[in-house]
């Protein structure tokens, strides 16, 4: 179980003058999942990428990037992108394992038994031999959140996961991962007020320039939360907030 704070936090790309984020204050906390909204641009993955340790080399960072119990943030962390990022030439269960094969590991039986796991709880087992060239938007996504809880990590980083599936798939998959990743830390950029206020227990919107960080106070129910007028009425308020950014950038 781990917590994240950034305190004070700003970013500004080597070479540019004005800030991408400044001031950002949050708090991640352990078994949470925070989903943080904000217009294309205006940093959010820019946000997600400085956390996982891949933005050092370019960037000018202030403020503070701080971890409880006090650990190596990059390595306790693994990743959910938009894109599947799938092996084409695996099949599914060498896809569910391919992160063990990079740390030069031998695919026991024991890691196979657990992937084999993974995968009959995402609904796939009877497909972990078949090549994921032959497997649907869904399934692919189905088997990159496997692979995801293979690395067993604390923390988990999901860049619009969901995003490019259809709003069916898109629903039972949310909830999968609200079930199977319930004991993580999760950050988790979306563009959908919707599916922010299904499966944040904490929400912020990311906007302005630079941008700045503002709390959205979440429905008290526990998630993933389905829809009621109380959660209409909260998306309705992120969707005015977001489009006033949006105009102000036009």
């Amino acid at each position: 179980m781990i917590d994240i704070k950034l305190s004070q936090a700003s970013l500004t790309y080597v070479g540019d003058e004005q800030p991408i984020f400044s001031n950002l204050n949050v708090h991640f906390k352990s078994g949470t999942c925070t989903a943080i909204l904000g217009p294309s641009g205006c940093g959010k993955s820019t946000l997600l990428r400085y956390v996982a340790g891949l933005l050092k080399d370019n960037v000018h960072f202030s403020g503070q990037l701080t971890s409880s119990p006090e650990i190596e943030i990059e390595q306790s962390i693994a990743y959910m992108a938009q894109q599947d990022l799938l092996m084409p030439w695996l099949n599914v269960i060498d896809n569910v394992c391919f992160a063990s094969k990079l740390r030069g590991e031998k695919v026991t039986y024991t890691i196979t038994e657990q992937a084999l796991n993974l995968l009959d709880k995402v609904g796939l087992k009877n497909k972990a031999y078949q090549p994921v060239s032959e497997l649907s938007g869904g399934q692919k996504q189905r088997v990159a959140l496997a692979r995801t809880l293979m690395q067993d990590k604390p923390v988990v980083l999901m860049d619009e996961p969901f995003s490019a599936l259809d709003a069916v798939t898109r629903h039972k998959l949310q909830n999968l991962a609200a079930s199977l990743l319930a004991e993580k830390t999760i950050l988790l950029i979306t563009h959908d007020p919707q599916e922010a206020l299904r499966l944040g227990h904490q929400i912020v919107v990311m906007n302005g320039t630079p941008a700045t960080l503002h709390p959205i106070i979440p429905p008290p129910n526990a998630v993933p939360r389905d829809i009621d007028a109380q959660f209409a009425s909260i998306q309705q308020q992120i969707l005015k907030l977001l489009e006033v950014d949006d105009d102000t950038a036009q």
